[in-house]
């Protein structure tokens, strides 16, 4: 079974990247990268300083990484090593 390619379907909540899929948010973040080109915000490359914790909530929700979320939806807990490397195995899918 292949992760990461599965992973790239999942399902996002409303995002600032515009994105449903976390396909479509890897897409939008290697488009802000080549198009702001050196001006590329690592920190905030959509406006807002926790883009990764968009992916990590969606990740958690459908179970595919352990975590805790907040009422809201929001990441409380995650692992973040096992989280980092499924989205390793993801980008390798694109």
């Amino acid at each position: 079974m292949h992760r990461g390619r599965e992973a790239l379907d999942i399902r996002l909540d409303p995002n600032d990247a515009g994105a449903d899929t976390i396909r479509d948010y890897l897409k939008a973040l290697l488009r802000q990268l080549w198009t702001e080109e050196a001006g590329f915000s690592g920190k905030r490359p959509f406006g807002n300083g926790s883009w990764q914790y968009t992916v990590y909530a969606a990740l958690i929700r459908e179970g595919y990484v352990y975590g805790i979320l907040d009422d809201d939806g929001s990441v409380d807990e995650v692992d973040m090593v096992m989280a980092d490397d499924l989205m390793m195995q993801a980008i390798e899918e694109l």
